[in-house]
């Protein structure tokens, strides 16, 4: 659902290059929908010497406030009227706030209280803690900085090239943290039982996903916590190695959540606007749909095969708006698909369908168990429109079973017939193929509860 506009309008974005790519446009426009503020989140591409004029000009046309993502974190310091401690600390912001008695913006960073907010949701207490930091890149700098600002007790930097890691201990400036070669990694083990675990690599992002920048189960025997900054995919192989080994891991996308709760929260402080447990578990649930390809739930299937029973179980259990295909014709045509089929013929039915799932694709309908047609999916253009809708979920039931579900249903046009049992048959037969080609999962639904079909679903979903 888009944004209602006016002239009183609140405008925020996010500047960078590239930033076609964000997510952080269903953050905020969420929590804007939620909050009911009228607020519209933007993104706004600009080039390495349109940056000065860019934050200018920003202020100049009233944008209450802005994320700021790469290649920019550092060099737009220079164009703000003041910056926090913790930024400046780091070197980095990524959340402008607009201040009128300065006559421009403030500089925060809230990727860094975006991650400390994403652990004490988790229950990670970094004080006291022994914390390794695996990389020293761009994200483990801050990363270190934020440990020990909040009372960690070590701070190991492992890194394959040393003077790297050695750098950012200098730049700390602090003895709690530790430089170590990443080949010497079993120094720590020796040095500690437990810790807590943060992968700052590259190492794992999609496509490379079978990779970990540790692959010893010993290193990860001594982890107890662990967290990944990269979000895609959502469990990496060095958070399913933690987690096999037992620990409790949480993925980089909560980072990203909280960081745009934060700022939404600068913006509007005053507001007084708060983000509650409950809003944030919703806007990342969208944003797991986003990244695991679902942003809509859909289940194909046969007539019978579980479709509407399931469809509300998903609905009600997410909290996700519910649109069953064919009840949503029916409304629109103001009559019975049974009316249809006898009147205008099933291809005039199709037709109806097809539409309904472009509005889906072209609107960008998101967060909606979505019930199909048993036949939608027979059409070639209907397969492509879905792969771009969300993930399939086809319900697979046995034709004895679709009988037994059916044979006291008379709204059914295509089992008006002598046999209905063999017209099941021989129509299964005719479509399995298809349903199986345009299903992203198959889940059996002969034999089971709903509430084990639904359960297998969100494990393969990952949601």
């Amino acid at each position: 659902m888009q944004n209602y506009t006016d002239g009183n309008t609140l405008v925020c974005g996010i500047i960078g290059n590239p930033v076609r790519h964000t997510m952080s446009p269903l953050i905020h426009n969420s929590l804007a929908e939620m909050t009911q503020q009228n607020l519209v989140y933007v993104p706004f591409e600009v080039q390495p010497e349109g940056l000065k004029n860019g934050v200018r000009g920003a202020y100049e046309l009233g944008i209450l406030g802005m994320n700021v993502t790469v290649p920019y974190k550092s060099d737009v310091l220079q164009y703000l009227k003041y910056v926090d401690p913790l930024a400046e600390k780091i070197g980095a912001v990524n959340t402008l706030v607009r201040d009128e008695a300065l006559k421009g913006y403030r500089g925060y960073n809230t990727d860094m209280t975006g991650l400390f907010r994403a652990m004490q949701e988790e229950g990670i207490d970094l004080e006291g803690e022994t914390v390794v930091i695996l990389g020293a890149g761009g994200v483990a700098r801050p990363t270190a900085h934020l440990c020990i600002n909040k009372g960690a007790d070590k701070v190991y930097i492992l890194n394959r090239t040393l003077e790297k890691a050695m750098a950012i201990a200098d730049e700390v400036g602090s003895d709690r943290v530790i430089a170590v070669d990443i080949a010497d990694y079993r120094k720590v083990l020796e040095a500690e039982k437990s810790f807590f675990a943060i992968q700052c690599t590259s190492v794992g992002l999609f496509p490379d996903v079978g990779s970990a920048v540790i692959e010893d189960e010993e290193f990860y025997s001594h982890v107890h916590a662990a967290i990944d900054v990269i979000y895609k995919p959502i469990e990496t192989k060095f958070l399913r190695l933690c987690r096999k080994a037992g620990a409790k891991t949480f993925s980089g996308l909560k980072m990203l959540l909280y960081q745009g709760i934060d700022a939404y929260e600068l913006w509007n402080s005053e507001r007084n606007i708060k983000i509650s447990s409950e809003q944030a578990e919703t806007v990342y649930r969208s944003l797991m749909m986003e990244v695991t390809g679902a942003r809509n739930i859909i289940l194909e299937g046969f007539m019978g095969s579980g479709k509407t029973t399931i469809s509300e179980i998903l609905s009600k259990e997410l909290d996700l708006e519910l649109l069953d295909t064919d009840r949503a014709i029916e409304c629109s045509e103001e009559r019975s698909i049974t009316d249809i089929f006898e009147k205008d013929g099933e291809e005039y039915f199709r037709d109806l369908e097809t539409d309904l799932l472009d509005t889906v694709v072209q609107d960008h309908w998101r967060d909606m168990v979505i019930s199909l047609g048993g036949g939608l999916v027979l059409r070639k253009e209907n397969r492509k429109l879905l792969k771009l809708a969300g993930k399939v979920v086809y319900l697979k039931a046995s034709p004895e079973t679709v009988y037994d579900r059916t044979r006291d249903d008379n709204s059914r046009p295509l089992l008006n017939c002598a046999d209905p049992l063999s017209r099941i048959k021989e129509l299964l037969e005719e479509r399995s193929v298809t349903y199986e080609s345009a299903a992203d999962i198959i889940v059996e639904s002969d034999g089971r509860t709903p509430q084990d079909i639904v359960k297998e679903i969100l494990e393969k979903l990952g949601v």
